[in-house]
C-alpha cells in the first residue's frame, strides 16, 4: 500500500486529481464493489442521488429559497422594481380612504405651486379639496403625507372653513401636538381667531407636565404659551408647575375654561403668602420640575424660565442653603454645559433671573455666571433682554478690570485692525435702539441711584424695561451688600476703561465719521457724551489731549460756512443742541436744576468760535442762537480776548438781534442781555 500512496502523491503534485487517475487507469471498467459487513456499496452515481435526496428532505425551507432565488435571478432589475411598486400600490389601496388621500395629494401637488396656478383654477381646486377633507380630517392628520393636504387646505381656507376644520379636530389637539408632523397644523390653527385659540389652549390644561417633557409637544406648548396665550391662560398653564392640586384644578377648567376666575394669578409669592402651609410641597414640586428639564438639557422654553424666576423670587435673602443650591443649578457643571445660561439671556424672565443671580452671587460665582457669555457679548448687546445682563455686570461686579475686558472689546470692535472699520461698527451700535444703551451707559454722569435715569431720558426712558431692571439692581445692590465698591468709583473706572479701549477707539471715531454722525440725533448724542466724559476720565483738559482736540476740531468744522443754508448744522435741531451743550461744557443736574461744569474744562467754545465768527450775527439770530448765547456762560471757558471780540461783532448786529427777539427768538434775547 505504500506504493499506492506514493503514486497518488505524485499525481497530485502534477495537478491531476486521484479521481481522474483512477478513471484513466480503469478505462471503461465497471466500478469495483467491495463487501463490508455483508453489504454491497452502490455505484457512486446512485449514492450521490440518494445523498442529494436525503439532503433536501432534511431541510424543507432550503428548496423554497432556492426556487425564489432562481425566479429573482431570472427577472431583470427593471421587472423587480416594477413588481415592488405594484405591491406598494396594493398595500396603499387596501388602507382606509386610500382613494380620497390619493386624489387629495394630487390636488396638493398642484396647489403648492402657487405661482403656476391661476386664481380661478386654484379656487376650484380648493373647493374640491375641501369636499374631500371635510368629514375625514382626523383620518388625514395622523399620516405624515396626508397631513400636508390638511395644512394646504387651512392655508387657502376662509375663516369659516378654518373653524370647521378646527371643530372637527376638537378633542384631539394633545395627540396632534405630540405628532411629529401634525403639530404644525396645531400652530396654524391657533393664530386664526380667539374662539379657536381658546378651544385649543384649554385642551392642554391638566397635561402640562406630560406635554412639556414630550420631544414634539413641548415646543408647541411653549410656542402657545409665549406667542398666543393670554395673560390669564399663561397663569393657568404655569400654575400646573406648582403641584398636583393645580393640575386637578386645571382638568376641571379644560371642559369649561370660561369659569376660570378673571384675577387668577401665577405669582408664587402671592400664592405662598395666602397658603403658607403649602410652601414646602409647592417649592419641592416646582424644583423637581425645573431640575428635570435642566438635567435633560431642555432649557429653551420660556415657560421654564418663568417658572425658574417664580422659584427664585421666593428664596429669602438669609436662606443661604437654598440660595447656594439654586446658584449651583444655574452655574455650568462642566465647561461646555452652558446652554441654560445662554437660553435664559434672551427672554424677559430669564434675563431677570440672571441679573438677580449676579446681584446675589459672590465674586467667584459671578465670574462663573458670566463666562458662558464670553463669545456672545454682541448678541447680548443687540438683544432687548440680553443687554440688561451686560448692564447688570457693570452695576454689581466690583472687579472693573474683569468687566471691561469682558464687555468693552466687543463694543468697540477691537478685533478689527482698521480704524475705519472700528469706527463704522461703533456708528452702527450707536444707531441701534438697544445696543446704544450698552455702548453709552458707562459715559453717563452717574448710576448711583434709581433717579439717575432722570438725567438720561434721551437714552433710557424712566418707565422702560431697562429702567425697571436698573432700578431693581440698585435696590438689590444697596440691600444685599454683595458689592463693596462705591458705585461712583466703579462707574468712573468703567468710563475710563471704555474711553481708553483699543487706542481710544471712541474718540478716534469722531474725526473719521463726524459728518455722518451729525446727520442723526443718535450720532450727535454719542459725540456729545464722548467729549463730555473724556476730560474727567482721562484726567486732562480738551486742549491738552491730541485725540480730544482732533475730535473737537472735526465737530467744529461742521459749523463752518453760511448758517443760512438749509443743510447746515445750525438748522438741525439735534446738531444745534449738541453744539450748545459742548460750548457750555456742562451737564444739567436735575437735583439742583443747574448746569454743572465738567472738570477739567473741555474748551470747545474757543475751537468753535474760530469757525463761526465770520457769521456770528447769522448764528445769533438763527435757529441755533443758543449756541452763541452759551459762549458767554461762565462754564464755557471762552478766552477773554475772544469774548471781547464776540461782543464787538455782535454789537454791529443789534438791530437784527432786536428784530429776531421780537419774533420770539429767545436765544437772541439772551445775546442782547449780554450786550446791554
Amino acid at each position: 500500500m505504500p506504493g499506492i500512496k506514493r503514486k497518488e502523491s505524485q499525481s497530485q503534485a502534477a495537478g491531476q486529481s486521484p479521481a481522474k487517475k483512477f478513471k484513466k487507469e480503469d478505462g471503461d471498467k465497471k466500478t469495483k464493489v467491495k463487501k463490508e459487513d455483508g453489504e454491497q456499496h452502490k455505484p457512486k452515481k446512485e449514492y450521490d442521488a440518494k445523498k442529494s435526496k436525503t439532503f433536501t428532505d432534511g431541510k424543507e425551507g432550503d428548496l423554497k429559497q432556492s426556487v425564489v432565488k432562481e425566479v429573482l435571478n431570472a427577472q431583470s432589475s427593471k421587472e423587480a422594481h416594477a413588481k415592488q411598486k405594484e405591491l406598494a400600490r396594493d398595500r396603499k389601496a387596501a388602507k382606509p380612504n386610500a382613494d380620497s388621500i390619493a386624489r387629495s395629494k394630487k390636488l396638493w401637488e398642484k396647489l403648492r405651486r402657487k405661482s403656476h396656478v391661476p386664481k380661478d383654477e386654484r379656487n376650484a381646486l380648493v373647493t374640491e379639496l375641501f369636499d374631500i377633507v371635510i368629514g375625514n380630517v382626523k383620518d388625514f392628520v395622523f399620516k405624515h403625507d396626508s397631513v400636508r393636504v390638511v395644512q394646504c387646505a387651512v392655508k387657502y381656507a376662509n375663516v369659516e372653513q378654518k373653524k370647521e376644520i378646527a371643530k372637527e379636530l376638537q378633542g384631539s389637539y394633545k395627540e396632534l401636538a405630540e405628532s411629529r408632523y401634525a403639530k404644525f397644523l396645531v400652530a396654524k390653527l391657533m393664530v386664526e381667531d380667539k374662539e379657536t385659540r381658546e378651544m385649543i389652549v384649554s385642551e392642554f390644561y391638566g397635561s402640562v407636565k406630560k406635554l412639556i417633557n414630550h420631544p414634539e409637544a413641548s415646543w408647541i406648548l411653549d410656542d402657545t404659551y409665549r406667542q398666543v396665550a393670554t395673560p390669564k391662560q399663561k397663569a393657568i398653564i404655569l400654575r400646573e408647575w406648582y403641584g398636583p392640586e393645580y393640575v386637578l384644578e386645571n382638568k376641571k377648567l379644560a371642559s369649561s375654561p370660561s369659569t376660570a376666575p378673571s384675577d387668577i394669578s401665577a405669582d408664587l409669592v402671592t400664592i405662598l403668602a395666602a397658603n403658607p402651609d403649602k410652601r414646602k410641597p409647592i417649592l419641592d414640586h416646582l424644583y423637581q420640575q425645573i431640575n428635570g428639564l435642566v438635567q435633560k438639557k431642555m432649557t429653551g422654553f420660556t415657560m421654564l424660565h418663568d417658572a425658574m424666576l417664580q422659584y427664585s423670587l421666593t428664596i429669602p435673602e438669609n436662606d443661604t442653603s437654598t440660595l447656594t443650591t439654586w446658584l449651583d443649578l444655574l452655574k455650568p457643571a462642566e465647561e461646555e454645559d452652558t446652554d441654560l445660561l445662554k437660553n435664559l439671556a434672551f427672554t424677559s424672565s430669564g434675563a431677570r433671573l440672571v441679573r438677580r443671580a449676579l446681584a446675589f452671587s459672590s465674586a467667584k460665582d459671578r465670574k462663573a455666571l458670566l463666562k458662558p457669555y464670553k463669545d456672545h457679548v454682541e448678541m447680548l448687546a443687540f438683544d432687548p433682554h440680553g443687554h440688561t445682563i451686560l448692564l447688570a455686570a457693570m452695576e454689581v461686579i466690583d472687579d472693573t478690570v474683569l468687566t471691561s475686558k469682558f464687555i468693552f472689546p466687543t463694543l468697540v470692535a477691537a478685533n478689527k485692525t482698521s480704524a475705519q472699520d472700528r469706527a463704522q461698527y461703533i456708528s452702527e451700535m450707536a444707531h441701534h435702539l438697544t445696543a446704544r444703551i450698552v455702548l453709552l451707559y458707562p459715559l453717563l454722569p452717574t448710576s448711583t441711584s434709581t433717579t439717575s435715569t432722570n438725567t438720561t431720558r434721551w437714552l433710557i426712558q424712566p418707565d422702560s424695561p431697562t429702567a425697571l431692571a436698573l432700578s431693581e439692581l440698585h435696590t438689590l445692590r444697596a440691600f444685599l451688600g454683595t458689592s463693596k465698591k462705591d458705585p461712583a468709583v466703579r462707574h468712573q473706572e468703567l468710563t475710563r476703561a471704555l474711553l481708553t479701549q483699543s487706542d481710544n477707539a471712541l474718540l478716534t471715531t469722531i474725526p473719521l465719521l463726524a459728518s455722518k454722525l451729525a446727520e442723526t440725533s443718535f450720532g450727535c448724542q454719542m459725540m456729545q457724551e464722548i467729549l463730555l466724559s473724556a476730560p474727567s476720565a482721562l484726567n486732562t483738559s480738551g486742549a491738552s489731549h491730541p485725540q480730544i482736540t482732533a475730535a473737537m476740531a472735526a465737530i467744529a468744522d461742521l459749523a463752518s460756512g453760511d448758517p443760512s443754508a438749509s443743510t447746515h448744522i445750525a438748522n438741525s435741531a439735534f446738531g444745534g443742541r449738541m453744539l450748545k451743550t459742548l460750548v457750555s461744557g456742562a451737564r444739567f443736574d436735575p437735583s439742583s436744576k443747574t448746569a454743572v461744569a465738567i472738570e477739567p474744562a473741555l474748551g470747545f467754545a474757543d475751537v468753535l468760535f474760530e469757525r463761526i465768527k465770520g457769521h456770528l450775527g447769522a448764528w445769533a439770530t438763527g435757529a441755533s442762537s443758543f449756541v452763541v448765547a452759551n459762549l458767554f456762560e461762565e462754564t464755557s471757558g471762552l478766552d477773554i480776548s475772544k469774548r471781547k471780540e464776540a461782543i464787538r461783532l455782535l454789537a454791529k448786529e443789534r438791530k437784527n438781534l432786536e428784530e429776531a427777539k421780537g419774533k420770539g427768538n429767545k436765544g437772541a434775547g439772551l445775546v442782547l442781555e449780554v450786550l446791554d
